[in-house]
C-alpha cells in the first residue's frame, strides 16, 4: 500500500525592497541657486512689484474718472513711504566738467519721491553744458539716482575776438581759457574755423611728420587753410580737401630734402599748382623754387616724407 507524500507549499515570492524616492530639483530651484538673490530678495521684489502693479491700476482708473495728478501724487507718497525716494546719488564720469554745477542739478532731487524725479528734465538740463556731450540718467531702486556723464574732448583752442576757447572735434564751444592754458593743442582762427576742425585734422594726418610741428591754422576767405608751424613760418595751401592735402604731402618732401623749416623763410606759398613760392624775413620779393628744384617721388626724403 502507497503511502501519499504531503507536498510543499510553494515558497512566497518576495516583496521588493521599496525604493527610495529621488527629490526632484526644479528649474525654479536651479536658479535660486545660481542667481545671487535669496529667495527672501526675490519675495521682497515680488511684493514691491504687485504693489506696483496695483498703483498702476489705480493711477489708470484715477486717470479715467479725471483726476490723474491727484492720483498720482497719492501713488508717489506711498511709494515714498515704501522707501521710493532719492537718498543717495551716484556720478560718474566727471574730469573736466565743473562738477558744482551738476550736483547743484542733481541734488535738488534729494529726499524726493522716485516717481516724481523727472529724468528727462534732468539729463536737458545738464546736457546745456558745453563739456557734458551726452548724460544718462537712471533709477536704482529703491533709493539712488545714477548719473553716467560722457564728456567732449578738446581737440582744438578757437582764437576770435582776442579770446581763446577749448572746442571739440564738432565745434562746441567748452570753455574760456588764457594763452598760458592753450598747451600743445592747435589754435585756429578766422570765421567758419570752429566748423572745420574734423576737416583740419584729416589735412595734418596725411603729413604725419609735419603734424606735430603745426601751430595753428587760418581758416581764409571760408574755402583754404594756412598753417603756422611752430618755428615761426605759414604755409599758404590751395583750396579743396586733396589739393591742400596733395600740396602738404609735397612740401614735407621739399623740406625732407632741403630742411626748409627752421631756417630765415617765414612763407610758403603752394596755392600754385605747378609752382612753389617762398619769402625770406629780410626781402619783400618771393623766391620761386623752380621745378627742377622739387624732389621727385622717388627722391630720398631722409626719413621725413610723409
Amino acid at each position: 500500500m502507497k503511502t501519499a507524500t504531503a507536498r510543499k507549499a510553494p515558497a512566497k515570492a518576495r516583496k521588493p525592497a521599496p525604493r527610495k524616492k529621488v527629490r526632484q530639483v526644479s528649474i525654479m530651484d536651479r536658479l535660486l541657486r545660481i542667481l545671487p538673490f535669496t529667495e527672501q530678495d526675490i519675495q521682497r521684489v515680488l511684493t514691491w512689484g504687485v504693489l506696483a502693479v496695483l498703483l498702476v491700476i489705480a493711477l489708470i482708473v484715477a486717470n479715467w474718472f479725471g483726476v490723474p495728478q491727484a492720483a498720482y501724487q497719492q501713488y508717489a507718497q506711498v511709494a515714498a513711504k515704501a522707501g521710493f525716494e532719492v537718498k543717495r546719488v551716484e556720478i560718474t564720469g566727471m574730469d573736466r566738467v565743473d562738477q558744482l554745477k551738476v550736483y547743484d542739478i542733481v541734488l535738488a532731487e534729494k529726499d524726493r519721491a522716485m516717481p516724481l524725479v523727472d529724468i528727462d528734465k534732468i539729463r536737458a538740463d545738464l546736457i546745456e553744458y558745453g563739456w557734458i556731450k551726452d548724460v544718462r540718467v537712471t533709477r536704482r531702486l529703491p533709493d539712488t539716482l545714477v548719473v553716467d556723464i560722457l564728456e567732449r574732448k578738446p581737440t582744438a583752442v578757437w582764437h576770435r575776438n582776442g579770446v581763446f576757447s577749448l572746442i571739440d572735434d564738432q565745434g562746441t564751444e567748452l570753455e574760456k581759457i588764457s594763452r598760458a592754458e592753450i598747451g600743445g593743442l592747435p589754435v585756429i582762427n578766422g570765421d567758419g574755423a570752429d566748423r572745420q576742425v574734423v576737416a583740419l585734422a584729416k589735412l595734418l594726418d596725411s603729413a604725419q611728420s609735419l603734424k606735430d610741428q603745426v601751430a595753428g591754422a587760418s581758416w581764409v576767405g571760408n574755402r583754404r587753410w594756412d598753417l603756422r608751424f611752430k618755428t615761426g613760418e605759414t604755409l599758404s595751401l590751395p583750396e579743396g580737401d586733396n589739393l591742400a592735402a596733395q600740396a602738404l604731402v609735397n612740401f614735407t618732401r621739399m623740406d625732407g630734402v632741403h630742411r626748409l623749416l627752421g631756417r630765415d623763410i617765414i612763407h610758403f606759398d603752394l596755392r600754385d599748382p605747378e609752382r612753389a613760392y617762398m619769402r625770406r624775413a629780410a626781402k619783400e620779393k618771393p623766391i620761386e623754387i623752380k621745378p627742377s628744384d622739387k624732389p621727385s617721388a622717388d627722391a630720398g626724403e631722409g626719413g621725413d616724407a610723409a
